[in-house]
């Protein structure tokens, strides 16, 4: 989902949030959300910071799992 709360309300936004979290735990869906929103990005279970198209944190070491 690329900015999928970017033109809505504060509360709409986190009803669609709740949304993915329950298709996530409940489903066992995998969400990738794409935001620039620190907010929005605090209601994942993982964030990884893209810079100059690159990994720059987040990134899965060899031999750990998730």
């Amino acid at each position: 989902a690329d900015e999928p709360t970017g033109n809505l309300d504060s509360h709409t936004g986190e009803e669609i949030l709740r949304m993915f979290q329950d298709l996530n735990r409940n489903e066992g869906l995998t969400v990738i959300l794409v935001t620039h929103d620190p907010e929005v990005a605090r209601h994942a279970q993982r964030v990884i910071h893209i810079k100059d198209g690159l990994i720059a944190d987040g990134a899965v070491s060899q031999g750990e799992t998730r």
